[in-house]
């Protein structure tokens, strides 16, 4: 049994522990302890200061850097689809103001936007699958007909050519009119409530434009048997559009903004096949990512396919291409 003179010896030595540290950090030490913790505050306030100095230096030199381009945005751009007929396409409503960009861009390039569409919720909609699938073979003869998708084509790869062909089809090469399969693939699609036409396309499209804002977060649990969300399969279902879409028309160029995880634009280029006939744009949310657009219209109908952006993987600007006088829309 531990008696009383074991508690204390205990508590003597914790008080003489005590009195010490009192003694020492009140003489000897005290002068150290000062000048160490005030030696590391004033490093702390200098660092703080030079962050906050190549910040403001940094800041200063990207506002330079975003003027500079958007003054000679108009240069860089100028001629590079003179003649060129594009149609855009929104596929998941995107805002105004930024598809608007775009669209002036693409005029301050000599370039006449000739339809600008919008794709219904109803082309990924899971409760409109059995109507996409009625629709698609009633297709079916007429776009394997013009050649645009094989006859064992799925639902997707269906719909995606008849928006191809609605878009970009000519009566004939060099045509200045629409094919009458192009009209009649439109009115189809507009029929079934797949696609909204905001005016009438006079004249077949060189190239394509389509516009995302979609991106498709991983289910919360992230298990091995985890379903796909509906934004999961929306991304995909564009993802085969735009791959189908870009083995019809001339060119088909994908944008959208700065990439984040389940984007259209990230799915696109990690998808080999479809890199291969799309090209892609990221950043459209500001003025640098829209000056690009059209000189990737004019890479793709050169024939130069490129994944554009400030990603790891991707290329900030295509190469120059010379300009080419104007051609007619696809088949």
């Amino acid at each position: 049994m531990i008696d009383f003179r074991y508690h204390l010896v205990s508590l003597i030595s914790v008080f003489l522990a005590l009195a010490v540290g009192i003694i020492l950090g009140a003489g000897p030490l005290q002068g150290a302890l000062g000048d160490q913790l005030t030696d590391q505050v004033s490093q702390l306030r200098d660092e703080r200061n030079d962050l906050r100095d190549q910040l403001s230096a940094s800041e200063a030199t990207t506002e330079q850097q975003l003027t500079f381009l958007q003054a000679a945005g108009p240069q860089l751009v100028a001629g590079t689809l003179e003649g060129k007929r594009v149609a855009v396409v929104d596929l998941d409503d995107v805002t105004g103001d930024v598809q608007q960009g775009v669209v002036d861009q693409i005029e301050a390039a000599g370039g006449t936007v000739v339809t600008t569409a919008v794709l219904t919720p109803s082309w990924t909609d899971a409760d409109h699958a059995d109507f996409r699938d009625t629709i698609a073979g009633g297709l079916r003869d007429r776009l394997t007909e013009v050649g645009a998708v094989d006859a064992d084509a799925d639902t997707p790869q269906m719909l995606a050519a008849a928006l191809a062909v609605s878009l970009t089809g000519a009566s004939g090469p060099q045509a200045e009119s629409r094919s009458e399969q192009g009209s009649a693939l439109e009115q189809q699609l507009v029929q079934a409530d797949l696609l909204k036409v905001e005016n009438t396309q006079s004249a077949p499209a060189d190239a394509v434009v389509l516009m995302s804002g979609t991106t498709a977060a991983a289910p919360a649990d992230g298990g091995e048997n985890t379903q796909p969300t509906p934004e999961q399969d929306a991304v995909q279902t564009f993802t085969e559009l735009a791959r189908t879409v870009g083995t019809v028309a001339p060119a088909t160029v994908v944008v959208g903004p700065t990439t984040t995880d389940g984007d259209l634009v990230s799915a696109v280029r990690s998808d080999d096949a479809t890199a291969r006939e799309v090209s892609t744009v990221s950043g459209i949310e500001t003025p640098v990512g829209r000056i690009v657009v059209p000189l990737a219209l004019a890479a793709g109908l050169a024939d130069q396919v490129g994944q554009y952006g400030f990603e790891d993987g991707a290329t900030p600007l295509p190469p120059a291409v010379p300009s080419t006088p104007a051609a007619g829309g696809g088949s």
